[in-house]
């Protein structure tokens, strides 16, 4: 493969030269440093939200709106999330595919998982529950359905295709993850647990360890395999075409990479916290369901980065990386962030377990069908992409009538 460049030096097959390193004097070290800012903030639309952040702050400290607090700190959150995919990928240039596949698995929901962390700490089970849901539902059906739409659309004269192996293994994935939901749940509301409440939230625990081990050997398998028809998604041998739209996508060198790692992911902690303790009393002010907030509004947040990539990628006919980045996403948070979720809960002594409720479960496996029957013909169009968007828009009114039986025993 050809040399890629990064601040216009050589980076032969993400090898970092000793050419790269800087002499570091004061006014080297002000230059790199605010062309890394004028790159990383202010190359994205979407950072002109970025003000709402330290906004968010202010008013937690001088108001008690908290439906303005809970939405300013969601619009700050959306640029950090997007920002955090980007510093990511742009990482993965420099690790290669293996370490960077990884990487993606770890900082692609890290926005999700930061979040669900900080409800969990509050004790906020059921807020835990319903947002790693949510940004399942939002991935599978407003993500892809949006992508699908947008593609064809723009192709309209001909079918979108895409790797039917790797759909099928995501779509497998993803049932095992509504099996690892629905037998606690069918538990508990059998009334056929051998010690009430203690057999489920064990039940849970065993099965997040199960499926902890079924994700890290679907890592492997993705990882290690040649076959490629199930090659980790978005790192393929990209083909000479556009071997000049991957030299203009590295943009800062590998040191700056991971010090933006760092400072997004605190500050994506440190709204988290306002974001979380304001939902109760937004669901108040705003007068909407804690349910509806959960599953349909917070997901919004997490799911930026992949809603702008998903579409884009749809949009240059690259169905394959389009699914990698939404269904792949709702894979890692189904069969990794929810377990990983539980095994934190038991940590913190949280009962965070895997009973989502008759509602919530059924909600998943019917979304889970729906979408498997839409990809496997490997084949994607604009109908398609409608008909998964207007399936979000009936979830979507279905949480907001829906009354959460649990909401007063969490509260």
């Amino acid at each position: 493969m050809g040399a890629l460049k990064a601040n216009g030096l050589d980076v032969p097959n993400g090898v970092l030269r000793s050419s790269m390193i800087p002499s570091w004097n004061l006014h080297t070290i002000v230059k790199r440093v605010l062309q890394s800012i004028r790159t990383v903030i202010f190359t994205s639309k979407l950072n002109l939200l970025m003000p709402f952040g330290p906004a968010t702050i202010v008013l937690y400290y001088t108001t008690n709106w908290h439906g303005v607090i809970f939405l300013f700190s969601m619009l700050g959150i959306t640029p950090l999330a997007e920002r955090l995919g980007y510093a990511t990928e742009q990482l993965a240039v420099y690790t290669g595919p293996t370490l960077g596949g990884l990487l993606n698995a770890t900082f692609g929901n890290a926005t999700e998982m930061i979040i669900a962390i900080y409800a969990l700490k509050n004790g906020m089970i059921r807020v835990v529950q319903q947002s790693l849901l949510g940004s399942i539902l939002s991935n599978m059906l407003l993500v892809v359905g949006c992508a699908f739409f947008a593609g064809g659309i723009i192709h309209r004269n001909k079918d979108q295709v895409f790797s039917k192996a790797t759909a099928v293994v995501n779509s497998g994935l993803l049932l095992m993850a509504v099996m690892g939901l629905m037998f606690p749940a069918v538990l508990h509301f059998t009334h056929s647990e051998i010690q009430q409440g203690a057999s489920e939230l064990a039940l849970s625990r065993f099965s997040s360890g199960i499926m902890l081990v079924a994700y890290a050997s679907y890592l492997y398998f993705q990882l290690s395999s040649r076959n490629s028809s199930y090659s980790q998604i978005g790192s393929e041998e990209v083909p000479n075409e556009d071997a000049t739209e991957e030299d203009e996508e590295v943009e800062i060198s590998m040191w700056e990479a991971i010090a933006w790692l760092a400072v997004l992911t605190i500050w994506i902690s440190v709204l988290s916290e306002y974001l979380v303790n304001a939902i109760e009393g937004a669901s108040d002010s705003l007068n909407l369901p804690v349910a509806f907030i959960s599953v349909i509004l917070l997901p919004i947040v997490g799911n930026a980065a992949e809603h702008a990539s998903a579409i884009m990628f749809a949009m240059k006919d690259k169905l394959d990386i389009t699914i990698g980045v939404a269904i792949g996403s709702s894979t890692q948070i189904s069969m990794f962030v929810i377990p990983f979720c539980v095994v934190v809960g038991w940590m913190m002594g949280q009962k965070m377990d895997l009973n989502f409720q008759l509602f919530e479960t059924a909600t998943l496996f019917i979304t889970v069908l729906v979408v498997a029957f839409m990809l496997q013909d490997g084949v994607a169009n604009y109908l398609k992409g409608l008909m998964l968007v207007l399936c979000y828009l009936i979830v979507a009114a279905s949480f907001f009538v829906h009354v959460d039986p649990q909401a007063s025993d969490d509260d």
